[in-house]
């Protein structure tokens, strides 16, 4: 057996620091290193040990979550989660989070917080184990660790891959990216013409953030973006942004390229997923499709890119070195699913010149 992982608890509720205990501890892989009350106790435990994960709340006296979170990522980098019930009152606070750092956010209720974290007990601890796996640091995790079982597309859309779809006028590029994503999609956008082909895109996220996130976009980018809803055509020039907690397809009907937004299982873990949306792209779109997965924690779109790239699609994945974590772009690779690896600042000029000879 190799070492637990060790958690730091940093929340001013000493009722939330106690029930957030026993969950953690009540998993053989994981034990608390320590537990401080606002973020100067924390940073006081940390001069003497360094922990793999930070549960991390946002508004705490003396210094907010947010601000402690943005001196841990430039000054030694940890994997850290927020829990606060701030990221329920508004979803800028939970961008913000994810954009200064953080890998995971996680809604914490106003009221039967004890309750929440007994019956949230297997995703929290999940949660822990993936983040610890997060390489943020010099220092490596290596512990193997054991996750339960997870579905895979065939829950949301079943049965084998069809055949390459006949080649259409209308391309469709199809993005996939979890942590580190809400940034690089940002460049991606701001980098790319008003009159790209539709792009459809999954963006791991809590529901409620997705729909701040697509307004931001659409304000700073030259292309319209938007919080897919169900039955949205897929545009020249427009991006469409899976709803945060529900799965989004890709469809089509004639010529025309739709989204059907749809209730379901986490797939690969997550709600929405990259293999849903990649799937559905292999199935109605083949070979006038292109696949893009980017930096992220995990395996999510790995199957899917493989075969989007089996039925025709041109495929491609950010790089090691630009992507914030390689993670889900390393799992494509080793599958053999992708055409072309680049940097992030290179991704723009590739997909439009791909696009000029579809």
């Amino acid at each position: 057996m190799g070492r637990k992982i060790r958690v730091l608890i940093v929340d001013d509720s000493a009722l939330a620091r106690n029930a957030l205990s026993e969950v953690l501890t009540s998993d053989p892989e994981i034990e608390i290193m320590a537990m401080a009350q606002d973020p100067i106790v924390a940073a006081s435990k940390m001069r003497n040990e360094v922990p793999d994960v930070i549960i991390l709340n946002v508004e705490m006296p003396r210094m907010d979550g947010i601000t402690f979170l943005k001196r841990i990522m430039a000054q030694h980098p940890i994997p850290v989660i927020i829990c606060s019930t701030l990221v329920t009152q508004g979803s800028q606070v939970a961008l913000s989070a994810l954009e200064s750092g953080a890998v995971k956010v996680i809604e914490k209720p106003n009221l039967g917080t004890r309750k929440f974290f007994e019956e949230s007990k297997i995703k929290i601890c999940d949660t822990v184990k993936a983040a610890a796996m997060v390489t943020v640091t010099v220092r490596k995790h290596v512990t193997p660790i054991k996750v339960s079982p997870k579905l895979t597309a065939d829950a949301i859309l079943p049965g084998p891959p069809c055949k390459a779809m006949d080649k259409t006028t209308e391309t469709v590029i199809a993005v996939g990216a979890s942590t580190g994503g809400t940034e690089a999609l940002r460049i991606l956008f701001e980098s790319l013409p008003r009159d790209m082909p539709g792009m459809v895109v999954v963006q791991h996220m809590p529901a409620n953030f997705t729909r701040a996130f697509a307004s931001r976009m659409d304000k700073t980018c030259l292309m319209s973006v938007k919080e897919a809803e169900n039955n949205d055509t897929v545009l020249r020039g427009h991006v469409l942004i899976a709803p945060g907690n529900q799965h989004m397809l890709l469809k089509r009907s004639g010529a025309r390229y739709y989204v059907e937004i749809r209730e379901g299982p986490l797939v690969s873990r997550h709600r929405p997923s990259v293999d849903v949306l990649f799937r559905s792209a292999a199935r109605y779109a083949g070979k006038n499709a292109l696949g893009l997965l980017m930096t992220g924690m995990g395996d999510d779109g790995a199957k899917g890119m493989l075969e989007m790239k089996q039925a025709g699609a041109y495929t491609i994945a950010q790089d090691e070195a630009s992507c914030v974590v390689f993670g889900m772009p390393n799992e494509a690779i080793k599958l053999n699913a992708v055409d072309s690896i680049l940097p992030l600042d290179k991704i723009a000029d590739a997909l439009l010149k791909k696009c000029r000879t579809l």
